[in-house]
């Protein structure tokens, strides 16, 4: 007989889902790390944004509107709860303005989540906070492979002369030798750049690039062999900034583009991934003073809820 999870949701029908102290989808709140399996992880960060700031208040307001979500998933007809043991982790006590000190606590706590073979789910924060949990989790892992959805490649060298800004992280992964570009993607990309050949800057640098034009021609199995093929048996990391959907599906966020993915476009890719060996992700750039009706906050807890269905689909199949 399988063992039942020890970590999941209260059950809705104790109490209206507005009630109670707010984590991710009424998951418990503990550090503990026996026996689970995901980890939601709050990383309130957002002072390395070129533009809008506010993203630090992402976690707490997808926390808040994810009371909506229901435990089930019709799509996988699967509960994911019923195969994963999974918790909120809380918010990680990052310091704003001090990148360095924020990226040494995270890159703690996700060394010691990966070591106990938990799986993080990171709520952003800016996107500069992925080569954190890049760093602690390649410190278990080793390189890792890196799966983007956005519509910037986030691999500037610098802004203004700094380094470490949200358009900078995975040129600092791949230099620190943390990812390897060479088995990683970018999906969605598109918008005005600084140079016409910006968007060739990833590509040289060894990342498989699709555009948004790219994937508006794929069908979700096309995309999810593409990635497939890429990253193969390696340790997957998948970041997803809320700003690869179109704004009129995701206004509240830092850097809108236009012309993105509509918000049923990116839940079904991801419902369609591959099964690979994911071992973390991160849903970013959530910024809620730009929101309405908190329809981004909404669209980014249920991003976080096909992550997590995407684990426990992969438990279920590993358990028949």
């Amino acid at each position: 007989m399988t063992e039942k999870p020890k970590f999941g949701p209260i059950h809705y029908s104790n109490a209206p889902r507005y009630t109670g102290i707010r984590t991710y989808m009424k998951l418990p709140h503990t550090t503990e790390t026996d026996g689970v399996d995901m980890a939601v992880v709050g990383l309130p960060f957002d002072t390395a944004a070129s533009y809008r700031s506010g993203a630090r208040f992402g976690p707490s307001s997808i926390r808040e509107i994810s009371m909506l979500l229901r435990p089930s998933n019709a799509f996988h007809k699967i509960n994911p709860f019923d195969h994963c043991s999974v918790i909120d982790y809380g918010d990680l006590p990052l310091i704003p303005g001090h990148i360095h000190e924020s990226y040494d606590i995270m890159g703690e706590h996700y060394a010691k989540l990966a070591k106990n073979k938990i799986i993080p789910i990171g709520l952003g924060g800016d996107h500069s906070i992925t080569l954190g949990e890049l760093r602690g989790l390649a410190e278990v892992y080793g390189p890792l492979s890196l799966v983007h959805f956005d519509a910037h490649g986030d691999t500037w060298d610098n802004y203004w002369g700094k380094k470490y800004t949200h358009g900078t992280p995975f040129r600092r992964a791949t230099e620190e030798e943390i990812i390897n570009p060479n088995t990683s993607i970018q999906i969605g990309l598109r918008g005005t750049v600084y140079d016409p050949n910006d968007m060739d800057e990833a590509k040289d640098i060894g990342f498989d690039v699709l555009t948004t034009d790219d994937v508006k021609t794929m069908s979700a199995q096309s995309l999810s062999e593409r990635i497939q093929n890429r990253v193969k048996d390696t340790p997957v990391f998948l970041t997803f900034d809320i700003d690869c959907f179109d704004p009129a599906y995701a206004p509240g966020t830092g850097t809108p583009e236009p012309g993105g993915l509509t918000s049923y476009e990116g839940i079904n890719f991801v419902r369609h991934l591959p099964d690979v060996h994911y071992v973390g992700f991160d849903l970013v750039e959530v910024l809620p003073a730009l929101d309405h009706a908190e329809i981004t906050s909404q669209l980014g807890a249920n991003m976080v809820y096909e992550f997590i269905s995407l684990i426990a689909r992969q438990k279920k199949q590993n358990s028949i």
